[in-house]
Formats: C-alpha cells, sequence, structure tokens
C-alpha cells in the first residue's frame, strides 16, 4: 500500500467518525456486549439501535461488541440496547423476546449461551434485565410498570376522532385524524413492551394509512369507511396494550351495506359513529378489553 493511501484510509475512518459524532449532540458513548452471528444480523442490530439525531450503533461481529454514541438528553443506553433487544439480540442489560429470536433468519440465530428467552409477562417490560433485576427507573433505565403505555396518545386522539363522526362534524374528523396521523408516527417504539412492539409494527402503516385517508377528505361517508378499517387494526393494538382503562369494543350491525363494522369506545353507553344521531344508539356492546 501506497504511503498517500496509508494516510487517506485513517483520515476517512476519523472523518467517519466526526460525521456519526456530529450528528449528534451532547454525544456520549458506551460499548456493550451484544450477542449475533453474521453480517446481516450487524444490519439489524445497527438498524435498531440507530436514531437520527438521537443515537448511531456500530457492532463488531469478531468481538461482539456494540458501540453506541448516544444524546443523554434525548435517550439513554439502556432504550437503545433495549430496541436492539427487541429486534431479537441479547445484550448485557436486555434479553430479546423469545418470539423477537425466532424470528430471526436461520443464519442470525446465535447460540444462546444456555439462556432461556424469557417470555413477557403482566407487568414486565418484555425482554428483561440479564440479572433479573427490577427497572427502577434508576441510572437512566426503564420504569415500565410506573409509565403509562407509550400507545395511550394513539388511543386517547382516536377517542377523540370517534366523538367528531359521533357528531357527523367532518371538518372536525379531518383535522382530528390529521393530530392522530401525527401521533401515530411520534411513538417511540423502545419503549413498548415486547407484545406492544410486536401487535405495533404489524399495524402502524395500516393506522397511518387509515387515519390519512380521514385526513385528507372531508367526504363523511369516505370517513366513516376509513374509520372501520382504523378501529379493526386499533382492536389489534388495544388488546395487546397495557391501557390504564376499560375500552369498549362495539359494533354496529347496519353499516357497510349490512356487513356491519366495529369501534372503540371510552364509555360504555353506545354512541355510533357511523351514523351519528342518525342511528346514536345502534349497536352493542361485544367484548371489554380490560
Amino acid at each position: 500500500m501506497s504511503l498517500l493511501r496509508k494516510l487517506v484510509v485513517p483520515a476517512f475512518v476519523l472523518a467517519s467518525s466526526f460525521h456519526v459524532h456530529a450528528q449528534i449532540k451532547n454525544a456520549e458513548t458506551i460499548t456493550a456486549k451484544v450477542s449475533g452471528n453474521c453480517g446481516m444480523c450487524e444490519a439489524t442490530i445497527e438498524k435498531a439501535g440507530t436514531v437520527k439525531k438521537e443515537s448511531q450503533v456500530e457492532w463488531d461481529k469478531d468481538k461482539q461488541v456494540a458501540t453506541i454514541t448516544y444524546d443523554p438528553q434525548k435517550t439513554t443506553a439502556d432504550q437503545v440496547l433495549k430496541r436492539i433487544a427487541l429486534a431479537g439480540y441479547d445484550n448485557e442489560k436486555f434479553l430479546a423476546p423469545e418470539e423477537a429470536y425466532n424470528n430471526l433468519h436461520g443464519c442470525c440465530q446465535y447460540e444462546r449461551a444456555g439462556i432461556a428467552a424469557v417470555e413477557d409477562k403482566a407487568g414486565s417490560n418484555g425482554s428483561h434485565a440479564m440479572d433479573g433485576s427490577q427497572h427502577s427507573g434508576h441510572n437512566g433505565s426503564i420504569a415500565a410498570d410506573a409509565q403509562p403505555t407509550a400507545l395511550a396518545p394513539v388511543m386517547t386522539n382516536y377517542f377523540r376522532l370517534q366523538q367528531a363522526l359521533v357528531k357527523s362534524d367532518a371538518k372536525q374528523a379531518a383535522s382530528l385524524a390529521g393530530e392522530l396521523e401525527k401521533t401515530i408516527e411520534s411513538v417511540n417504539m423502545a419503549s413498548l413492551k415486547a407484545e406492544e412492539h410486536t401487535a405495533w409494527m404489524k399495524a402502524k402503516e395500516k393506522l397511518s394509512s387509515d387515519a390519512a385517508g380521514i385526513a385528507s377528505s372531508q367526504d363523511l361517508k369516505k370517513q366513516r369507511q376509513l374509520f372501520s378499517t382504523l378501529s379493526e387494526n386499533l382492536y389489534t393494538l388495544a388488546k395487546a396494550a397495557d391501557l390504564p382503562q376499560s375500552v369498549y369494543y362495539n359494533n354496529c350491525p347496519m353499516f357497510n351495506d349490512g356487513k356491519g363494522a366495529n369501534w372503540l369506545s371510552e364509555e360504555k353507553a353506545i354512541k355510533n359513529p357511523y351514523y351519528g344521531s342518525q342511528m346514536l344508539t345502534c349497536g352493542k356492546n361485544i367484548e371489554t378489553i380490560e
């Protein structure tokens, strides 16, 4: 290798490293053990842990070590490691949920060194501390039990949209659907429990698409049609979420030419969003989500 090449390569690496740090204000860097096997693992681990202007992860396959650079005013190293665990990779702070590990490609399923995958239990935070200790919120750890689910604002904005449709107010429904779409896009996936995270990944794009469709229209009929599919996807999410209060799942048998449609409500009384005052109490409760 020529002397010029010897000088250029380290300079390029240094410049790349500086660029990463420049993108993250108040940058702090730690290293942590993260299990994995291959280049595909590397891509998944780094993608899971990296959030623009918040955190950057570089994983060394040979050393099984992740270098995590993050802004402590926006996140914590534990939050980054939790995202990596939820993607299927055990690390020194969190075990990957069994489902996430099983969903990895065959070549990515590393040997777990005799550690049994930990299933999400009621009151747990989805991916568990390697030492089995409780998360108290100490030193930046995640106190999921003490915090409301990150999906609560999504539910709140959905209920506001539902009430606008009950009032047959297409203009307000469009505005509130826009707020719902913004809320959906702002959900911090790293703060979700394992079951919530799985449900969110399946439903998020559909929820966002339906909310955007309602927001872009002031045709009440079209809004209500989109609201029916929005409600179906949100139901799946509500079942997985640790909600602070009961939610009522209701059915309107007449909507959509008699095919019926469902919706969620925070109150037990039937207030039909598909017909409003025309048939306000048409429908029945088919499930209460505790």
